[in-house]
C-alpha cells in the first residue's frame, strides 16, 4: 500500500456518463386522488453515476481523471459538468449533442425503500460527429495517460467504432484499456487488455452457464478467444474475482458486511486500473480491486473508497504488512479526523519503546481496550537520546517502529522528533490519552487535547532499563 499513497496517475475515462438523483422522504398516508404513497420529500442529493462513479473512484483513489464522453444540450448537461468540475476534473472532453438528452435517473425513496425511479436520457448511439469528436479527443490523451477505461453502461456512448478506434490507438503506444462492458455481443471490445463482467453478464455473453470451476473456465478462455483479450476476467460477487490469462486463478474476497452492492462494478474496474497503472501485475491488482469493493458494498448507495479504508480492510484480515501502518504527521491528522467523522474513538499513547517487553505488549493492549483505534506515538532515535542518554535506544527508530506496528493492538505507528508530542496530539485531538500509571497527580502533556485522559499501571519489574541492566549483569532476564 505505501507504494500506492504518494501516487497520482492519468487515467483516462471514456463512457456513458449520468447522474443519480435522489429524493429522500417519509410516507403516513396515502393520496385521496389515486391508490399510492403520498411521499414528503425531505432531502434531495445527486452524485454522479455510470462512468461518472468510475470517476468519483479514481479521485478518491488519488488518480488524475481526464473524461470523454457526450451530453446534451440541457440543464442535466450543465449540472453534470458542475459536478466534475467540483471534483477537478476537467469537462475538454465533453461534446455537447444538440437534440441529445443527458442521462439523469430520479430515485424516490420512502423509509429508506425505493419506491419509484424515472429516468431522463438518450438511449440511441450518438452521432457520427459526436463519435469522430470523441475518437480525437481520446487521441490527443491516450500518449499522456497511463491507462484507458471503456465505461459502458449501453447509453449509446461506446460504439463500436469509437470502442475499436479507441483500443486501436491506445496499442499502438502500449497502453492498456481496461472495459466494463454491456450487452450480449462483447465483439466490439475485441483487442483490450481486458474485460469485466460479472458472472450474470458473462453468462448472458457467453452462452455457458457458469457453476463450477469448469463451466468458469470455460467461460474465461471463450471470452478471451473470441475478443481477442490479453487477459480475461469474471468478478463473483462475494466470491471475489477468476482470471485467466496463461492459466486459472481465483482471488476471493471477505466482505464483513454487505449493505449495497450499487457501484461496486465501478469500483472493480477504477482500482484495477489504478493498481495496473502503477506497474502492478495483474495477479497483485486483483486482490487490491477485492479489497477496495469489499469495502464499497459495506457503504449505502454507489460509494467510493480511499485507500486509507482499504488499508485498513487489509489491516483488519491481518493481510498488511507493517509499513502499511507507519504513517507521517500529515497522513495520521487526515486518518485520525476520518476516523472521527466515522464516529469511531481514537485512542493516542507514546513512548520509546526501546526494547519490546511484556509490560509494553500489555500496556498497548489495555490502551487498545479503550476504542476503536489505537495510534501510537513514538520518539525518534534523537529524542530518545534527550530522553534517555546518549547509549540510547538499543533499536534505531525504524526497527522499534516496525515491530509495534506488527502487534494487534496498535493500527498506526507515527514517529515524532520533540521531547513530547504535544503537537502531534494537538493535531489528532484524540478522543481518548492514555498515558502510565506513573503520571498519576502530574501534568500530562497534551491532555487539553483530549476528550478523556486514562492512565494504565504499568506491569511490576519490567522496563527497557532493567532489561539492559540485566543484560550487562549477565544475568538471566
Amino acid at each position: 500500500m505505501s507504494l500506492f499513497q504518494d501516487a497520482h496517475p492519468r487515467i483516462l475515462v471514456i463512457g456513458d456518463l449520468m447522474i443519480d438523483h435522489y429524493l429522500w422522504g417519509g410516507c403516513e398516508r396515502i393520496s385521496p386522488e389515486a391508490p399510492v404513497q403520498v411521499v414528503d420529500i425531505y432531502r434531495e442529493t445527486t452524485l454522479l453515476g455510470g462512468a461518472g462513479n468510475v470517476i468519483n473512484n479514481l479521485v478518491a483513489l488519488g488518480a488524475q481523471v481526464s473524461i470523454a464522453g457526450v451530453i446534451g444540450d440541457d440543464d442535466n448537461g450543465e449540472e453534470l459538468q458542475e459536478m466534475l468540475l467540483s471534483l477537478g476534473v476537467s469537462c475538454e472532453g465533453l461534446m455537447t449533442q444538440e437534440g441529445r438528452k443527458t442521462s439523469k435517473k430520479s430515485r424516490i425513496i420512502a423509509s429508506n425503500q425505493q419506491i419509484l425511479r424515472y429516468d431522463r436520457e438518450s438511449k440511441d448511439p450518438i452521432s457520427s460527429e459526436s463519435v469522430d469528436a470523441v475518437i480525437a479527443y481520446s487521441q490527443t490523451q491516450i500518449e499522456l495517460c497511463d491507462i484507458v477505461i471503456l465505461s459502458d453502461y449501453g447509453k449509446g456512448v461506446i460504439t463500436e467504432t469509437v470502442a475499436q478506434g479507441v483500443i486501436r490507438a491506445a496499442k499502438k503506444v502500449g497502453k492498456k484499456v481496461l472495459v466494463d462492458p454491456k450487452g450480449e455481443d462483447y465483439s466490439k471490445y475485441r483487442g483490450a487488455y481486458l474485460l469485466t463482467p460479472n458472472k450474470k453478464e458473462a453468462s448472458e455473453a457467453t452462452g455457458i452457464v457458469i457453476c463450477d470451476d469448469p463451466s468458469l473456465r470455460q467461460a474465461l478462455l471463450f471470452l478471451k478467444e473470441t475478443c481477442d483479450l490479453e487477459c480475461s476476467m469474471i468478478t463473483l460477487s462475494e466470491d471475489g474475482i477468476a482470471i485467466y490469462d496463461d492459466a486459472m486463478r481465483r482471488f476471493p474476497t471477505v466482505a464483513k458486511e454487505v449493505y449495497d452492492v450499487t457501484g461496486a462494478g465501478d469500483t472493480v474496474i477504477a482500482s484495477l486500473s489504478f493498481a495496473l497503472s502503477l506497474g502492478l501485475s495483474i495477479d497483485e491488482a486483483a486482490p487490491f480491486a477485492n479489497h477496495a469493493a469489499a469495502v464499497v458494498v459495506g457503504k449505502i448507495g454507489s460509494a467510493t473508497v480511499t485507500l486509507d479504508e482499504i488499508s485498513a480492510y487489509e489491516s483488519s484480515l491481518h493481510q498488511s504488512t507493517s509499513d502499511v501502518h507507519i504513517k507521517s504527521h500529515d497522513e495520521i491528522t487526515t486518518i485520525a479526523n476520518r476516523l472521527k467523522k466515522e464516529g469511531k474513538t481514537v485512542v493516542f499513547t507514546n513512548g520509546c519503546f526501546d526494547i519490546l517487553h511484556v509490560g509494553h505488549v500489555k500496556y498497548l493492549q489495555e490502551a487498545k481496550s479503550y476504542g476503536d483505534v489505537l495510534i501510537v506515538g513514538l520518539n525518534t532515535d534523537d529524542s530518545v537520546r534527550v530522553l534517555k542518554g546518549p547509549s540510547r535506544p538499543i533499536n534505531p527508530e525504524v526497527d522499534r517502529a516496525y515491530i509495534l506496528a506488527a502487534l494487534e493492538a496498535v493500527d498506526y505507528v507515527v514517529l515524532f522528533s520533540d521531547e513530547t508530542p504535544y503537537e502531534l496530539i494537538k493535531n489528532i485531538a484524540p478522543n481518548i490519552l492514555v498515558k502510565g500509571g506513573d503520571y498519576e497527580g502530574k501534568t500530562v502533556v497534551g491532555a487539553e487535547f483530549a476528550q478523556e485522559l486514562r492512565l494504565v499501571t504499568f506491569v511490576n519489574g519490567k522496563s527497557t532499563t532493567a532489561t539492559i541492566e540485566k543484560i550487562n549483569k549477565g544475568t538471566p532476564c
